[in-house]
Parts: C-alpha cells; structure tokens; sequence
C-alpha cells in the first residue's frame, strides 16, 4: 500500500514522533541517508507562487540522493489541459514520489488515487502539514518536548494553518488554542476531529476570538498573513482601515501576556505592520529563521517515511 502525506492526520502520534526524530537526525547529519540514491527523480509541483517550499524541498530531495523535477503548474495546467488522473499515471511511471501545492484539497487526493508513488502535500487551500512538521521540530529545539505545551494560533483562523495546527498540534499533544474573529473559525469538523485526536495524546483545543485570553501564559505564540494566497482579491478588506483581524496582530503588548520565555513563530512571508510588528519578528524570542530552516530537515524526514525508508 502506498503512503501518502496529504493531511495532518495522516501521520498517527507515533509515526510524528519518528518522522521529527529522524528530522533531528537528518539535521545533525545532513547526508546520513540517500533513499533516492541513483538518482530517483522526485516531482515537485507548484500551482502556486512558493520560495521555501521550492528550496526545501529541492535541496532536500538532492541531499537524499534523489533528482527534483520541479514543474511550473502553469505550464503543466493539471486538470485544465489533461485531467488530474492521466497526469497522476504519467509521474508515477517517472519519479518515485509526487510533492503538489496546488488549490483544492480534492486535487491532491485524486493525485494521489492514481500516481501509485507517495504524494506529499506542500500546501493546499486545506492544509499545510509540512509547515507543521517544521514548526513542531522548531518548537522541540527550542522548548526541550513538545507534549504539555501551549501553542497560540492568532489571525486568520479559517485558514489552512489554523487547520493543520489544530490537527498536528494535538497530535504532538500540545494544549492548542486558536484566535481570530468570529467570523473566519476553523470549520466544526477540523475543531472536532482535533478533538478527538487530543483526547488520546493528552492534549487539548480551544478556539475563541479573544487574542488576549487566548495567548495569556503561552509557550508558543504563532500569526500568519491575513491574506493566503488566493484571496488577494480581499486584501483591502482583510488589511485595510477596520480589518476584523486588527486585534490579533502579534506586537509586543500583546506577546507580554505569554510566558516570559515564550517563542514566536511565522511560516513567512510576513507584512510587517500588519499581522506581526517589526519588533516581535526581530525580537529575542522569535524564532522565525530556524522555523524556515526546519521545513528542509522535516522534510527530509517525511520523504524518507513515504518512500520506507526511515531508519
């Protein structure tokens, strides 16, 4: 059967904790495994504009060994110029594994349904589970543990971080708490699933829209854009003079409410001013840079998992 990433969940408690062991180890010994040795090519597809994701993933994929194809799905227009399905079938007789940041969810999942290789997803309007794996590797370095922690989400909280952090967070079985206006939650059956997912791994979930209650006695305090890609269209609304998402800015008032040793985290590219000061993102306790490094040495790790190859 064949192993694919395509959500946070797809990775049980147990199979996160070897996936963020082995991203230690890979990151202490960067070429200690060559499972694409030969080289095996690897896809990496990008529907949408990326930097870190492109270069993670391409320096990655050249560290284990392997070759990565990278594609313009512009160019390519998956699902415009021939279905999903035929392009699934052409990759998955080329390159041993598949990595799409593409729109929909259900694009990826069809992928998936016929590449017959491990499908990585780097980014749909769902998810981001790799950024996840990063963060909570970033998280481990800098805290000593994960479970037991509080993680703070702050902004757009219907968007695909607030999805993964709530679903990957409790699988680490950290406490994660999410903020953002009431009108853009995450949706009931990600809250719920959660959940369920805390229930076992001692964590737990809480979702508000008070950024204040929310980030008080925090470990960890993480925003992201107001604006996901897609949604520029918006940006006056969401950015502008009266933004419903003004008061979950992450500035140094509002990081004086988290612990004193509390870390800040942003997936970047940050709009200084906006969701995050200047000041926080240049301050002593982010830890934004080696969050950035981690996406590399997490997923590394995940690609070894998907192809069996983890030690």
């Amino acid at each position: 059967m064949t192993t694919h990433f395509l959500r946070d969940d797809d990775l049980t408690p147990a199979q996160q904790r070897e996936v963020l062991n082995l991203a230690q180890h890979l990151k202490a010994n960067r070429h200690a495994l060559q499972p694409l040795s030969g080289p095996q090519g690897v896809a990496i597809i990008f529907d949408k504009p990326t930097l870190r994701t492109q270069l993670s993933f391409s320096v990655g994929v050249a560290e284990l060994g392997g070759f990565p194809m990278v594609v313009d799905g512009k160019l390519a227009q998956i699902g415009t110029r021939e279905s999903i399905a035929d392009v699934a079938r052409v990759l998955g007789r080329q390159v041993s594994a598949i990595v799409w940041r593409t729109y929909e969810q259900s694009r990826l999942e069809e992928m998936a349904q016929y590449a017959g290789v491990p499908v990585v997803n780097a980014l749909t309007d769902d998810f981001h589970p790799c950024q996840i794996l990063a963060d909570l590797l970033t998280i481990e370095e800098h805290k000593g543990r994960l479970a037991g922690l509080t993680m703070t989400y702050l902004g757009d909280a219907a968007n695909n971080m607030a999805n993964s952090y709530l679903i990957g967070g409790a699988t680490a079985g950290l406490h994660v708490r999410i903020a953002g206006p009431s009108t853009h939650h995450p949706r009931d059956e990600i809250v719920q699933q959660a959940s369920q997912i805390a229930s076992v791994t001692g964590g737990s979930v809480r979702v508000g829209d008070d950024p204040e209650a929310t980030v008080d006695g925090a470990d960890v305090v993480i925003t992201d854009t107001w604006v996901s890609m897609g949604q520029e269209a918006e940006s006056g609304s969401r950015k502008g003079q009266g933004s419903p998402f003004a008061p979950f800015a992450v500035d140094t008032a509002l990081l004086k409410r988290a612990a004193d040793d509390a870390i800040v985290l942003h997936c970047l590219p940050a709009y200084r001013g906006f969701e995050i000061s200047d000041e926080v993102i240049e301050g002593p306790q982010s830890v934004v840079w080696d969050e950035a490094e981690n996406r590399l040495h997490a997923q590394k790790a995940l690609l070894c998992h998907v192809l069996g190859a983890a030690r």
